[in-house]
């Protein structure tokens, strides 16, 4: 190859990996291709609601309070960590709701990351938002297959092997050796069916041994993902329908909780309050934020909604400021009733009912959270089809898997895709570690859509916004960032009161001035700090909150994404030419280089 060609191939190769699409383009490609519009205002919030109210009250409620060998126990304060999630998530919720106004595609923020940063992190943004969506249905599916147990066993003409099946067959395998440890069985690995046995033999005098495969099998989650796949194939009106049904259904047990509850609420349980101290409310924020993911579910949805531009914002900030009432609410109440380390972490609030011997509210609240989780998953696994259909139409994913169905006109294909994704990863994975994993991918995912927007704001400010993430005055904007300096710099002083005080106070008379002398940069500051402090609130929960193990777990996915970019979706993404130097790498991508 020429010497004198390789700058402009790395020049070249840069400027395509970060190429753009404008929002107008983005809008333009996808009425090539368009998802059929059946969606109100009515039907976004139920979706909405659907995706939220559930997993974080039915199951990650009760693992963020006692904790795990993985992260420490909020306690009572998991009040605290419901605010601190629930800020992350309406700074980020008006974020989305600019976007989505603009960009009423399917997508969510792949898309929008494609309009603002480029292809290669849209890509990236579209690939951990598949983690978001199909792995944390892993842990939705595991949580609905232990309240199914919950509800049937409350019926006591059931027979013994119906309600009580062996653990291998409702479990992956860390999760069923856990639980016939804290049955205190001896050997528990020896109670689990093997489908191999165990090899042990020489080569050359070196011993090779070969484990035994055990079979363990979450029986319940894989036959209701594959009724849940079996809807979402059909269409996705009929499936909101069903996710209404439900939603209805689950808002009337938790407040039938709320409200038989709080007569058996004992203040003492609420102490001590933060048992973990600060690490412990930030840890149970952490595992907490997935069960906020539903605001974004609705986005995903944009391209079949009748009215985007208005629908979209109603139905995102609708849902979460109703879910994040509830949630602290449902959090008071439970921690209330029962010390928060004896708080079951698989099914807290129908245990938690069964202690003050409300059996039979503990039995209706495990109806309401068969159905509340069964339109989690509906919702959820309709993101991750909608998001792979988005790639795909972009051509970074093969073409067929955004091929529509001829008659219910849903991409069929990738929804049966996502559902055997779902299966497999139920095998593996337990509900501790997907909800991690999920965790740090939605944090990250909402940072990205945070700094877009600030993009977006910089690089096209004249662009017409039938929604606009609102300004703030500059006396609180400045003087949040100067009170956050200040809780940084009296932290390393260990007075972390005192340096607040003085930081907002600096800060908020540097943004009166800010106002009175009209500083431009003061100016812009106060347009983009809700998206500002909404990506450092994402960033700082995935910093101090995320587990080691689940760390490198989202490395190792990025990775795996990168490879196969790379591998297919550099080569095949169909992105105009509009220079010389795109010409030059496409011609030298097709044709056999000659001076090589």
């Amino acid at each position: 190859m020429n010497e004198s060609q390789n700058p402009r191939l790395i020049k070249t190769f840069f400027s395509r990996i970060f190429k753009t699409k404008t929002p107008d383009q983005l809008i333009s490609d996808a009425s090539k291709n368009a998802l059929k519009k059946t969606l109100g205002v009515f039907d976004l919030t139920v979706l909405g609601i659907g995706a939220i109210i559930g997993a974080g009250i039915f199951t990650l409620s009760g693992t963020a309070a006692v904790g795990s060998i993985d992260h420490p126990g909020a306690g009572p304060a998991l009040m605290i960590s419901f605010i601190f999630a629930g800020v992350a998530c309406a700074l980020a919720a008006l974020c989305y709701a600019e976007f989505a106004s603009m960009i009423p595609v399917a997508g969510s923020a792949y898309t929008y990351t494609f309009a603002t940063l480029g292809e290669l992190v849209a890509w990236l943004i579209g690939w951990i938002l598949l983690l978001e969506y199909a792995i944390g249905n892993i842990t939705v599916a595991c949580g609905w297959s232990g309240y199914l147990f919950n509800f049937l066993r409350g019926f006591s003409f059931l027979p013994d092997w119906l309600v009580n099946p062996p653990v291998w067959l409702v479990n992956d395998y860390r999760s069923a050796v856990l639980k016939l440890q804290s049955l205190k069985v001896p050997n528990p690995e020896a109670h689990i069916p093997h489908i191999t046995p165990d090899i042990s033999f020489a080569i050359l005098n070196f011993q090779i041994h070969i484990p035994s495969i055990p079979f363990c099998v979450n029986l319940p989650a894989l036959l209701i993902i594959a009724v849940i796949v079996g809807f979402l194939y059909k269409g996705i009106q009929e499936s909101t329908r069903m996710a209404a049904v439900m939603v209805l259904l689950k808002t009337a047990v938790i407040l039938l909780f709320i409200f038989a509850g709080m007569f058996y609420i004992k203040p003492t349980n609420w102490v001590p309050f933060a048992p973990n101290g600060f690490s412990g409310i930030i840890a149970g924020a952490f595992m907490v934020f997935f069960a906020y993911i539903g605001f974004d579910a609705v986005s995903t949805a944009a391209e079949e909604a009748k009215n985007a531009t208005r629908d979209i914002p109603i139905g995102i900030m609708t849902s979460l400021t109703v879910c994040t009432i509830i949630y602290m609410a449902v959090a008071a109440v439970l921690t209330g009733i029962i010390p928060w380390n004896q708080i079951d972490a698989h099914a807290p609030v129908a245990a938690a009912l069964r202690v003050i011997h409300l059996d039979w509210a503990a039995g209706l609240v495990a109806l309401g959270a068969v159905a509340g989780l069964t339109s989690v998953l509906l919702v959820m696994q309709l993101g991750a089809t909608r998001i792979l259909f988005a790639m795909s139409r972009d051509r970074l994913l093969p073409s067929v898997i955004s091929k529509l169905h001829p008659k219910f006109k849903t991409p069929h294909i990738n929804t049966i895709l996502c559902g055997l994704l779902v299966c497999v990863g139920t095998l593996f994975l337990d509900l501790d570690a997907a909800a991690q994993l999920c965790s740090i991918g939605t944090l990250t995912v909402f940072a990205i859509v945070c700094l877009g927007v600030i993009i977006l704001k910089v690089t096209d400010p004249d662009r017409v916004r039938p929604f606009t993430v609102p300004s703030t005055p500059s006396i609180i904007s400045i003087g949040i960032f100067f009170g956050l300096i200040g809780l940084g710099i009296g932290y390393c002083l260990k007075n972390m009161i005192y340096g607040l005080v003085i930081g907002s106070v600096i800060g908020a008379i540097a943004g009166l001035i800010g106002d009175v002398v009209k500083i431009k940069a003061l100016k812009f500051f106060s347009k983009i700090a809700i998206p500002f402090y909404g990506m450092l609130i994402c960033c700082s929960l995935a910093f101090l909150g995320v587990p080691i193990r689940a760390f490198y777990q989202f490395i190792v996915w990025v990775l795996v994404g990168l490879v196969i970019y790379f591998i297919y979706g550099y080569r095949k993404a169909n992105l105009p030419v509009e220079d010389e130097e795109d010409q030059l790498i496409q011609i030298q991508e097709n044709e056999p280089l000659q001076n090589i």
